[in-house]
């Protein structure tokens, strides 16, 4: 069952979402809000897997609602008004309706949630050696041993490779829980390492080569104890 709640100032938009919602087997309504903050206590006390949410509304747009939630459910924005689809796409929406929301374009929009959801729930029964991370309206594949650190920015995450690096709209904490622990090292609050990539670690630093030139990473003084274990694991 997907969890949902619908956030919708228009009681109109509201019945017709919750209507849809009810013709649908795999979906459950957790509930409708009419405003961000009634959503938000929703948020803090159930487990949402998705939200449908306004744009336009009062006391606090959709948009500014989404850029507060640390950890957001996946956002598929509603709205009359077409002229924010960009704004909503940089927000890593996952869909975006025009009202009138037909019902066959509403189940395009869950059938895409789905999608998403099943390479998720793959990836965390199988003992995969890579992830998918979405990035330019794509999910992209990545390799664990491709993944030389990651770097916390705001409400992003930089994937550094080889060859590129793959920008995210994630928490640290999120792609670290989803992150093999005996692979990934949190080294900072802001960096992550592949261990398997460290050239050095002098004092409270770490080494880490890209493109021929070394790229130092700070160890934080909370994840100390947990780099000096894992070295002392690996050392001959």
């Amino acid at each position: 069952m997907i969890k949902t709640i619908i956030v919708d100032d228009e009681p109109l938009a509201l019945d017709i979402l919750e209507s849809y919602i009810s013709q649908l087997d795999q979906m459950h309504l957790v509930a409708r809000c009419t405003n961000a903050m009634e959503a938000n206590r929703i948020l803090q006390n159930e487990q949402v897997e998705l939200m449908f949410l306004d744009i336009e509304m009062p006391s606090l747009k959709g948009t500014d609602f989404l850029r507060s939630l640390a950890q957001p459910p996946a956002v598929i924005f509603t709205t009359a008004y077409p002229e924010f689809a960009v704004q909503g796409f940089e927000l890593n929406a996952l869909d975006y309706l025009l009202k009138p929301v037909s019902f066959e374009r509403f189940v395009r929009s869950v059938n895409k949630y789905s999608s998403a959801h099943q390479i998720t729930k793959i990836q965390s029964v199988n003992n995969q050696d890579f992830i998918f991370v979405k990035a330019d309206k794509k999910f992209v594949k990545l390799n664990f041993d491709e993944i030389i650190y990651i770097e916390g920015l705001k409400d992003y995450v930089i994937i550094h490779t080889p060859q590129s690096r793959i920008i995210t709209l994630q928490t640290m904490k999120s792609l670290d829980e989803k992150l093999p622990k005996d692979i990934f090292l949190r080294a900072h609050r802001s960096f992550i390492v592949n261990f398997d990539q460290i050239s050095a670690v002098q004092g409270n630093n770490i080494e880490v080569m890209i493109k021929g030139q070394a790229r130092v990473i700070p160890i934080g003084n909370n994840y100390k104890d947990e780099i000096e274990t894992m070295i002392e694991k690996k050392k001959l």
